[in-house]
């Protein structure tokens, strides 16, 4: 059995087979192309913005870490100058404080805490027997001999990279002798500082 070819081209032997390639691939004259490239500036777009996003909330969780870090650095640094006890005739000197480890450590952040303006007293008054905690040295039968000292101690930290800060302030009541009351407070017939 022998196989015979029509003698025409297909479109005249079958017409319909015509119509259907007359309009495919030769008629598109590149939408695929530019379909695709469309396609491709939103995937790239997509992708763009997506990075944004992620710089972004990197930046947003690194700021807040120097401030959780910055802020127990400054706390420390007032921890240690209020248990010195010479912040009241004294300024404190910066003090290089590590977080998250021993200095130098791996993963330990270091910062520069800093006491601006200088530690000063608020207000004073006497200290009375009744007082709760009344050292035995402040009982006199001449008067007022030692005194409540009120103290603002203000820390800083500040990144030397960004510029950002954090402030810190602490209270702290002392007591204080007459003579020291005087030189810090100015206690001794001046009126309390405001």
């Amino acid at each position: 059995m022998t196989m015979t070819y029509p003698s025409k081209p297909h479109r005249e032997v079958y017409p319909a087979l015509a119509r259907r390639t007359g309009t495919g691939i030769e008629h598109q004259r590149g939408s695929t192309l530019l379909v695709g490239l469309i396609m491709l500036v939103l995937l790239t777009l997509v992708a763009v913005s997506a990075i944004n996003s992620t710089s972004s909330s990197v930046q947003m969780v690194g700021n807040a870490q120097f401030r959780e870090e910055a802020t127990a650095a400054a706390q420390k640094a007032i921890e240690n100058v209020i248990s010195n006890g010479t912040f009241r005739t004294t300024p404190p000197a910066p003090q290089t404080i590590s977080v998250n480890g021993a200095a130098g450590a791996a993963g330990a952040a270091n910062y520069t805490v800093t006491f601006s303006p200088a530690p000063s007293c608020i207000s004073f008054k006497p200290v009375a027997p009744s007082d709760p905690d009344t050292p035995p040295a402040c009982a006199s039968s001449i008067g007022a001999v030692c005194f409540w000292t009120l103290w603002d101690i203000r820390a800083v930290v500040t990144d030397p990279n960004t510029g950002a800060s954090v402030a810190i302030h602490q209270g702290v009541r002392t007591i204080a002798g007459l003579n020291a009351g005087v030189t810090a407070c100015g206690i001794g017939g001046a009126a309390p500082p405001p």
